[in-house]
């Protein structure tokens, strides 16, 4: 797994610089990051999910690379007592892309998309990326309940510096948050696919909170 997305990284990266020192230094902070020990949902399996959801639907995506660095970098700054993670991890992403030499406007574009991520809304609006981003990264909440149960495992040991009473109460009113919204998914293709599951499996964790 971990090679398949080093070798990944590469093929993305290398399109832009060929130093190599350069993108190994990328890649470990990477791979630092995303392998945290408190890092239990959000890590590189959750990254990998989300880059084979992008190359399943690239036919789709207008700047299929912006999206990647999109996804590799969205929680690259990851601590579950901070609300500000998106912006840091955006701050981030800026610049690390200045140094692969990509055009201010892409970076832009990818801080933005990374942004988006905070609040599960589209700030990009001029195509369809950034809909897909958001519905790749909460592709979890519309598997099967086994898969859906797991990762509710996963984001409580996130949170294990919280007792029960706290973060049932927290739990609760994220996940309300999400059935309150007209659609969960943004695009049509997710919204058909994934939303009724989605919130059945939502309806269903509230209830064994």
């Amino acid at each position: 797994m971990e090679y398949d997305l080093h070798q990944w990284w590469l093929n993305l990266t290398s399109k832009y610089t060929d130093d190599e020192l350069l993108l190994n230094e990328l890649w470990n902070e990477i791979h630092k990051k995303y392998t945290s020990k408190k890092r239990h949902y959000h890590n590189l399996n959750h990254i990998g999910y989300m880059l084979r959801l992008a190359a399943d639907n690239q036919t789709d995506l207008i700047d299929y690379d912006t999206l990647q660095f999109a996804i590799w970098y969205h929680d690259v700054i990851y601590n579950a007592l901070k609300s500000d993670n998106e912006l840091k991890s955006a701050a981030f992403a800026r610049k690390r892309l200045k140094k692969l030499k990509i055009d201010p406007k892409s970076i832009e574009n990818c801080a933005n998309l990374i942004i988006s991520t905070k609040k599960h809304e589209i700030l990009n609006v001029q195509n369809q990326d950034n809909a897909y981003l958001l519905d790749f990264d909460l592709a979890i909440l519309g598997t099967t309940w086994k898969w859906y149960e797991l990762y509710t495992k996963q984001i409580r040991k996130e949170y294990s510096m919280y007792p029960d009473f706290m973060y049932k109460k927290g739990r609760k009113k994220v996940l309300q948050h999400f059935l309150e919204r007209p659609q969960i998914y943004y695009t049509e293709k997710y919204h058909n696919l994934w939303e009724a599951n989605a919130r059945k499996n939502i309806q269903k964790e509230i209830s064994l909170l």
